[in-house]
């Protein structure tokens, strides 16, 4: 079955150009389109699209509050949302992963670098553009002087250490396989006791979990 989007800009032409650029691909289908943060939500409560591709700046609503409203905290059943935009500013792509969504890409964003993205939040994954990750994870040992950090409902274990380290550090459940010499399963198994213990949705909300409690360092 193909993956439906729901594609949210205010631009005609920018609508336009990632409708056809994901009817392109494989397996991903635009089923719908909005031009303001208003009627992208009311058509993602009505469609139920498996991936939610909104722009930041809309009329009427903005893109993260868009995205709140469909992904973020106390959502029942939230959808995956994926945040594009012209402008790469940290608070823009911490602001969208706090609201709840998956991605993060600039518009200049390349069709395959787009589908991927639309893929990896629809499988429950998050992806970022390389040229804000590496910025955007060091962002986060910076974050305010006694802000309350969550703690785990029960305890990390030595290998759920490991792996949510190497997820800081932007490996993909691959590269942590390898890396740890364990099978792709396992990861995916440990990924899972580790949202569940931290109370994250995705893998992106662990690595911040990882840089807030200082648990790695930036250009470590």
């Amino acid at each position: 079955m193909s993956i439906r989007v729901l594609v949210a800009d205010d631009q005609t032409i920018i609508r336009t150009g990632l409708r056809i650029m994901l009817n392109a691909q494989l397996g991903i289908e635009v089923v719908g389109e909005a031009a303001d943060g208003r009627e992208a939500v009311r058509l993602a409560r009505e469609l139920r699209p498996d991936v939610c591709l909104f722009d930041i700046r809309m009329p009427e609503l903005d893109g993260l509050e868009a995205t709140r409203l469909v992904a973020g905290p106390g959502v029942a059943d939230p959808l995956a949302v994926v945040v594009i935009t012209t402008f790469d500013l940290d608070e823009y792509v911490y602001g969208a992963l706090r609201a709840g969504a998956r991605g993060f890409l600039l518009k200049d964003t390349g069709p395959d670098l787009l589908a991927q993205a639309v893929r990896s939040a629809s499988g429950g994954e998050a992806l970022i553009a390389p040229s804000v990750t590496v910025r955007l994870l060091q962002a986060f040992a910076d974050l305010p002087a006694g802000r309350p950090v969550a703690q785990p409902v029960s305890p990390v274990t030595a290998r759920e250490e490991q792996v949510l380290l190497a997820v800081a550090r932007g490996l993909t459940n691959t590269e942590i396989a390898d890396a740890l010499h364990i099978s792709l399963s396992t990861v995916k198994t440990h990924l899972a006791s580790l949202m569940a213990k931290l109370g994250a949705r995705n893998r992106v909300e662990i690595a911040m979990w990882a840089y807030e409690t200082r648990r790695i360092l930036p250009g470590t």
